[in-house]
């Protein structure tokens, strides 16, 4: 059997998403997928940005399970645009863009 690589390949995950996700080690495309299943199934979307949850929309909504992952988050990006979540409050929202940034900011 070929050895996982690329986005395929398991990572070692930091405290608060290996709690969040109940492992220690994932590959990128299975922790973006439970974080999106999770962000769907608490209705954690919305329209417009700091809005209230309905569940549809570009931004995320913030909730007290995914804040302590969204605050791990500063980082630069190849562009040169900083993504800086790190004073986060909880109901305070990201754009939906930023969670290739957070999922970067939480594995080893």
């Amino acid at each position: 059997m070929a050895e996982a690589k690329g986005l395929s390949k398991p990572v070692k995950l930091k405290h608060e998403l290996a709690e969040f996700l109940g492992a220690s080690e994932l590959p990128r495309t299975e922790i973006t997928k439970k974080l999106w299943d999770y962000i769907k199934e608490h209705k954690l979307q919305t329209k417009t940005e700091n809005g209230k949850p309905e569940n549809a929309g570009k931004f995320i909504v913030a909730d007290n399970k995914l804040l302590p992952i969204f605050k791990n988050t500063k980082s630069t990006s190849k562009s040169g645009k900083v993504t800086d979540l790190t004073n986060l409050q909880e109901g305070q929202t990201i754009n939906m863009m930023q969670m290739a940034s957070v999922v970067g900011a939480n594995i080893e």
